[in-house]
């Protein structure tokens, strides 16, 4: 009987460890792809999440929060282990301006002001034409793994919230890795050199 109640007990351990382990996966990757463009590979990616109301707030009251978007590429090898070819990582900062009553949300140099904080998470949750890999660079014509993220970098957040997010997941948003399958095309053959021929009677 006590081997059975320390069965049922374990059970139970397991069964709050799924939930509390499905609950971190507060952010859903809907989509991702790459494509060619005139710049090298680009990565377009749908995310899906809402906002925690104290994270909303935190927002509303000047706290920015940053998020960050991962990218990686692996090639793949039977052989030998994993190759990763590249990783690429972009932040982007949601804030408010009180006096001019706007969101704002920047990366980079790039910065887009908006009416609603709703209009704001739109955007933040579309990345669009990112390119992870630049035009020349050297990838192997190989099967690759693709894989994406976005999570809440929490070690930007103020030291209050810092703490608070050690003892509570209302602060933690982050999405598992979206993995899918892509192969490098192949690299366009050296142009071939030519020569005129000479004229007859010629030096």
């Amino acid at each position: 009987m006590r081997g059975l109640a320390l069965l049922k007990t374990l059970l139970a351990l397991l069964a709050c460890a799924a939930v509390l382990a499905a609950r971190a996966d507060e952010i859903e990757v809907l989509d991702a792809r790459l494509g060619a463009t005139e710049e090298g590979l680009a990565l377009e990616a749908d995310f899906a999440f809402d906002l925690k109301p104290r994270l909303g707030e935190a927002v509303a009251n000047g706290v920015p929060l940053y998020f960050v978007v991962e990218f990686e590429l692996t090639r793949l090898r039977w052989w030998w282990f994993d190759e990763k070819a590249v990783a690429k990582r972009m932040q982007l900062r949601l804030s408010y301006h009180p006096l001019l009553r706007q969101y704002r949300l920047s990366t980079g140099m790039l910065q887009q002001q908006f009416q609603s904080l709703d209009e704001a998470l739109h955007v933040l949750k579309r990345v669009r034409n990112w390119v992870v890999v630049e035009r020349g660079a050297a990838l192997a014509d190989a099967n690759h793994e693709a894989a994406v993220r976005m999570r809440l970098d929490i070690g930007l957040l103020p030291k209050p919230f810092q703490v608070s997010a050690i003892m509570s997941r209302d602060l933690h948003l982050e999405s598992a890795w979206r993995r899918f399958p892509f192969r490098a095309p192949p690299a366009p053959p050296a142009p071939v050199e030519t020569r005129e021929p000479r004229e007859a009677g010629g030096r």
